[in-house]
């Protein structure tokens, strides 16, 4: 009974990290809120930061990293990584 409890348990965990995406924490020092496009695991989706603000948004993924479409051109992020917002570029800090 106790092998089925962490059996069960352990199945549970790796499925949720496969969905668990990439988390960046960002602060947007633009007064303009940003939606970009955001390619991860050959799909494409969209990624928005809110203007004027320190927060974290999370990509939801199955891979480790995404490139980021910007109007100053693209930026590969990985998990974890802390990016400032400024003049519609991002700088990995």
């Amino acid at each position: 009974m106790k092998k089925g409890f962490v059996l069960i348990g352990t199945m549970i965990f790796l499925a949720s990290s496969v969905y668990a995406g990439i988390t960046l924490r960002y602060y947007n020092k633009d007064s303009n809120d940003h939606e970009w496009k955001v390619k991860t695991c050959g799909s494409t989706k969209t990624v928005e930061f809110d203007k004027s603000k320190t927060a974290s948004v999370t990509i939801q993924t199955g891979c480790s990293d995404a490139v980021i479409y910007t109007d100053c051109g693209e930026v590969t992020v990985k998990d974890g990584d802390n990016i400032t917002i400024k003049d519609g570029c991002i700088k990995i800090n």
